[in-house]
């Protein structure tokens, strides 16, 4: 029977999905977490991808590839070294495999922040051009679009995603509850913005689901909910006893963004099972303990 890997196992999103289904080996050239039993697959480096060969897969998630916009902004190369060049290897491979699905992710940040209604759908105009991470996301879709032919795949183009993890992200809220059990003073840039957060484990449910479904093309994936930064700090401020103080800087991204969640629902079934503030205080109870 083919089985499903999965790249990036030992990241921030990649230890959730694998949690969640046993079967599912992990590739990489670091191992998942110690508490996790999925099969490792030890790879070095996606320039050679031999050691596949002998693996009896069908289904893929790729979740390689940076998130941190501000780092790949400063140093434009690297959304190309670490969100095209990856995606480029590992397709270029597949193809010569009898591939049944392949699901990939990018960003919300590709819908055009001038001309978007809210909530966002998938039919709705992108520009690639804002800044270097999300035309490197865009570039990653455009390669996957072009081995489309050979390879059914789902482009998923994530919403604010948070969560537990004992590494450090730039994310907001794993970057609040580090600071929360580390620093006496935490500080975020602004509590203006309204984002859709969806949780890691809701977000490992949708995937997975996805893996069943003969859907190919982008879909969204968030809560359909938009909540406020502002919000989640005291959240975190009740769960914590500590002050959050917002410096009020100017942020990237549009100040408001809810994701139409429609087309996933339909096509799943699946839907978050986990409110905000119960991501959140499974999120602090987990890393407390860390």
């Amino acid at each position: 029977m083919s089985k499903t890997i999965l790249f990036g196992g030992s990241g921030f999103f990649g230890p959730v999905i694998l949690a969640k289904d046993e079967s599912i080996i992990s590739v990489g050239r670091t191992k998942p977490p110690d508490d996790l039993v999925n099969q490792h697959i030890n790879l070095n480096s996606l320039d050679n991808l031999s050691t596949l060969d002998k693996i009896d897969f069908d289904k893929v998630i790729f979740l390689i590839g940076s998130s941190n916009h501000h780092e790949i902004n400063l140093k434009s190369t690297m959304g190309i070294d670490f969100n095209v060049y990856p995606m480029v290897k590992i397709l270029s491979y597949l193809k010569k495999r009898n591939i049944k699905k392949f699901i990939c992710f990018t960003t919300i940040l590709l819908y055009d922040q001038k001309k978007m209604t809210l909530p966002v759908n998938e039919n709705q105009l992108i520009n690639p051009y804002i800044n270097d991470y999300v035309f490197s996301k865009y570039l990653s879709e455009e390669i996957v679009k072009l081995y489309e032919k050979y390879i059914p795949s789902i482009i998923v183009r994530l919403s604010n995603i948070y969560g537990y993890t004992k590494l450090k992200r730039p994310d907001l809220v794993p970057t609040i509850m580090q600071d929360i059990f580390l620093k006496e003073k935490v500080t975020i840039w602004s509590d203006v913005p309204k984002r859709d957060f969806i949780f890691t484990e809701d977000a490992a449910d949708a995937v997975l689901q996805l893996l069943k479904t003969k859907y190919t093309g982008v879909l969204n994936l968030g809560t359909g909910e938009m909540n406020s930064i502002k919000n989640i700090t005291k959240i975190i401020e009740n769960l914590s006893g500590k002050k959050i103080i917002s410096e009020n800087k100017e942020v990237s991204g549009p100040l408001e963004f809810i994701t139409d969640i429609t087309k996933i629902k339909k096509i799943t079934g699946w839907s978050p099972k986990y409110t905000l503030e119960e991501g959140l205080s499974k999120t602090y109870k987990i890393m407390k303990n860390y």
